[in-house]
C-alpha cells in the first residue's frame, strides 16, 4: 500500500534585521530607522556590537573592558525596541577588525535585512572602505544610513518613533 505524500507544515521563519555597530553608541537616527524597518517587516531586531580583538590576544580571548562598554549600549537598544513592540535578540561578536567580526556573524546566522550606520567623518564606526566591503559582500538586502553630520535631527514623519 502506498501512502499519499504529505507535506509537513513548517513553522514560519522569523525575519531578522541585523544592526551591526562598533566603537560607540548607535546613532538615534539609525536606531529609529532600524526599529521602524523591523516593525514594518514584523521582524526581530538583532543589534550586534562588534569587538576588535588585537593580534596580541587569541581571537577567543575574553575582552572584558569592551564587553563592559557593549552591554549598556545593547540594553539601550533593547529598551527602545521593546517600547516600540519590536522583539530583540542582541549579539556581541569579536574579530580582528569590525569586518572580520561581521563576517564571523554572517557565517553562522541568517539575516533578512542589514542596517549599517555610516558615521560622520572622524567619528568611530565603520570606515568608508568597510562600508564598500559590506555593500559588495552582504548576504542580504543592505541599507547604509548616515545621519546628518551636524547632529541635527531630520524632521520625523508623523507617527515616527521618538527616543
Amino acid at each position: 500500500m502506498i501512502l499519499p505524500f504529505r507535506r509537513r507544515r513548517r513553522a514560519p521563519y522569523a525575519k531578522r534585521v541585523l544592526v551591526p555597530f562598533t566603537g560607540g553608541e548607535l546613532d538615534p537616527t539609525v536606531l529609529n530607522a532600524s526599529i521602524r524597518i523591523a516593525r514594518a517587516e514584523e521582524a526581530t531586531l538583532v543589534p550586534a556590537y562588534l569587538i576588535v580583538t588585537p593580534l596580541e590576544f587569541a581571537l577567543d580571548a575574553p575582552m572584558h573592558q569592551q564587553v563592559v562598554v557593549a552591554m549598556p549600549l545593547l540594553e539601550a537598544v533593547e529598551n527602545a525596541a521593546l517600547k516600540a513592540g519590536v522583539p530583540v535578540d542582541a549579539r556581541i561578536e569579536s574579530g580582528r577588525t569590525p569586518i572580520h567580526a561581521l563576517q564571523r556573524l554572517w557565517d553562522v546566522e541568517r539575516f533578512d535585512r542589514i542596517v549599517v550606520p555610516a558615521p560622520p567623518a572622524g567619528e568611530p564606526g565603520f570606515a568608508p572602505r568597510d562600508l564598500l566591503w559590506i555593500l559588495t559582500h552582504a548576504p542580504s538586502e543592505t541599507v547604509i544610513l548616515r545621519p546628518q553630520p551636524d547632529g541635527a535631527a531630520a524632521e520625523e514623519p508623523a507617527g515616527a518613533l521618538a527616543l
